[in-house]
């Protein structure tokens, strides 16, 4: 009679090389890395930034970041219009609009002119986006502004 070459026993494969010890650390070793990998990026998403402020130069450099400015913008989005604004002087402008961002390049570089400093201070809510920040910084720019100071909100603790 032929044999079929049919095994009693079930081959090991690849586990029958190398020592016993060996083979449950193979088996955790892909578990421990994604462990390791959890932890790095629980690290690394923490806060990376401690500052009060953060400020941008446009063409030069050398300002504190605690500078007093006289030219002082508040950008705010309306959520139930889907709009940007942003309130100079007792005016309000819209970021979508490029009429309105004339009319408040004009009324910047004015007030710009009359005032000693050229840094305009800029408060503007989380909500807001980059662009719409952007578009704030180039209008700046082309006001004769030379820097500008993003502010943000200081968590103090209240005593009464």
């Amino acid at each position: 009679m032929k044999s079929w070459g049919w095994k009693v026993e079930r081959s090991q494969g690849i586990w029958r090389l190398g020592p016993l010890w060996l083979k449950p650390a193979a088996i955790a070793v892909p578990w421990i890395m994604v462990g390791l990998l959890i932890v790095m990026l629980n690290m690394i998403g923490g806060t990376l930034t401690s500052a009060e402020g953060v400020l941008f130069d446009l063409p030069t450099s050398g300002i504190s970041d605690g500078e007093a400015t006289p030219l002082v913008a508040l950008v705010i989005t309306m959520p139930n219009v889907d709009e940007t604004y942003v309130f100079f002087d007792d005016a309000r402008y819209s970021l979508g609009s490029d009429i309105s961002i004339s009319a408040f390049c004009e009324h910047l570089s004015e007030r710009a002119k009359k005032t000693d400093g050229k840094t305009l201070l800029v408060m503007a809510d989380k909500a807001v986006s980059c662009e719409q920040l952007g578009k704030v910084a180039a209008a700046a720019r082309s006001c004769g502004l030379e820097r500008m100071l993003f502010a943000n909100k200081r968590s103090e603790a209240r005593t009464e």
